[in-house]
Formats: C-alpha cells, sequence, structure tokens
C-alpha cells in the first residue's frame, strides 16, 4: 500500500457549544493505487469528512491515514492531491484557459508549459474551442469539466471528489461519468469519489464503501466486478441492476 490511501481505525469528532458529535468512527480501508473507489451512505453520514481527512484538510481524532506511505500533509505538499468538489469554484473574471492555469500558475511553472499542460488538459474533458469562454458563458457541466480540468493541472496521481455532479441533471450528469471513466482511463490515477447516488457509484466504481448512519462506520465495501470499458448501456444489464440492488439492500437495511 505504500503507493495508495490507508486509513486505519479512523474517527472524527466535531466539538459543539452542546456537545460532542462523532462523525465517523473506526474507519478502516485500503484504496490501491489506480482504483476507482466510491463512497456512499445516507446524507450526514460523514462521507465528505473521510474524504477531508484523507486530504488532510481534517486531522482525524484518532486513527491513521497515509497516502502513498506519508501523512497527507506531506502528500499536499508534494502536490498528490487534486480536489473537486460539488461547486466548481472557478474564478468568473477568468477564462477558461486561465482557469484551468491557475494551479500552475500557483505551484510557478513556467508560462508556457502551463499553457500547454491547460490545453491538453481542455481537450482531455472535451472543451477544445472554449478556451476564452468566462464560466458565466458555460452551461454547468462545463464548468465542471473545467474544475476536473484544472484539478488535474499538476498531473496529481490522487483524484479526490465530493459529490461532484450532485447539482447536474440526469442528462449531465450520465455524460459526465462516462467522461470521467474516460479520464480516469487516461490518467491512470487513483480516484476516491463521494456520492450519494447508487446507480452513479456502480457505473464508475472497482469498489463502493458503504457507510452507516452517523457515525459513519463501514458497513460493506463492495467490489463492482462489471467489464471496462462501460458505457450507459451497462446501466440495463442483469449484472448492474443486481448490484444496485444488493447496495440498496445494504443502506436499506
Amino acid at each position: 500500500m505504500a503507493d495508495g490511501i490507508s486509513c486505519e481505525g479512523v474517527s472524527v469528532a466535531y466539538q459543539t457549544s452542546a456537545q460532542s458529535l462523532q462523525a465517523v468512527k473506526d474507519v478502516t480501508l485500503a484504496i490501491e493505487p489506480g482504483e476507482f473507489v466510491s463512497v456512499i451512505g445516507p446524507s450526514g453520514c460523514g462521507k465528505s469528512t473521510l474524504l477531508r481527512v484523507i486530504a488532510g484538510i481534517l486531522p482525524p481524532t484518532s486513527g491513521r491515514v497515509t497516502v502513498q506511505g506519508e501523512p497527507p500533509a506531506k502528500a499536499q505538499r508534494e502536490r498528490a492531491f487534486g480536489l473537486v468538489f460539488q461547486d466548481p469554484v472557478l474564478l468568473p473574471w477568468r477564462s477558461v484557459q486561465q482557469n484551468v492555469e491557475l494551479l500552475g500558475e500557483v505551484a510557478r511553472l513556467p508560462r508556457a508549459e502551463r499553457a500547454s499542460r491547460a490545453r491538453r488538459l481542455i481537450e482531455l474533458v472535451g472543451l477544445a474551442g472554449y478556451e476564452k469562454l468566462r464560466p458565466a458563458e458555460l452551461s454547468g457541466g462545463m464548468r465542471q469539466r473545467v474544475a476536473i480540468a484544472r484539478a488535474l493541472a499538476l498531473h496529481p496521481p490522487i483524484l479526490l471528489m465530493d459529490e461532484p455532479f450532485a447539482a447536474l441533471d440526469e442528462f449531465q450528469r450520465e455524460t459526465l461519468n462516462v467522461e470521467l471513466l474516460r479520464i480516469w482511463t487516461e490518467s491512470k490515477g487513483l480516484v476516491v469519489f463521494v456520492t450519494h447516488n447508487i446507480e452513479e457509484a456502480v457505473f464508475l466504481s472497482d469498489k463502493v464503501v458503504v457507510l452507516s448512519p452517523r457515525p459513519g462506520r463501514i458497513v460493506r465495501v463492495v467490489d463492482i466486478d462489471l467489464p471496462r470499458p462501460r458505457d450507459l448501456h451497462l446501466r440495463s444489464a442483469p449484472e448492474f441492476l443486481k448490484l444496485r440492488g444488493e447496495l440498496r439492500d445494504i443502506l436499506v437495511g
């Protein structure tokens, strides 16, 4: 697991003015390099909290996380993470090209290199020809594509995604599911993907981690043994429907 992610007995508690609230409890999980892993569970179960602990944004109350064999803080410094959230958080006064170049600017890459990287990534996410447009001129799905391109700008080996398609309509969501798989296949990175959508989790993942209601504990890790590459026709296949039903029963049960 030196190149993957390891969580060992991770718990997170928040202290409020009235009481201590346990968000995540005793999570032990191993994610291998190159895997696509989704985390699902009921609202408020600690999915996003767990992602933030992995990213080093939030320290665990107890337990241990390692990323590529090191603490998350070191992985942050080495720019091992690309982060994508539900809100793409694009700078409205910057063009698509300039938004994708932003992390390269922060990392002080030479101008020609960051521009070249941005152009390649814009093409990768299917936005070639839109480089000069600003966020207000794009659809919600296109803005999220820009956010994904920006997250990949420093070639991170790990992509952490927190319900990135939750605000999109069903058609946009399905389209971006297919695009994300294509991007993941080309980038060959590790993805941890938080979602509340069971079909999305089955369609995208190598395995799905199911959390219990708060405090979030791992109820089950389900292997998704479906062939790749995948397209939308897979969603009507008997084996897909069986896995979807299994995950729904785990969540309800």
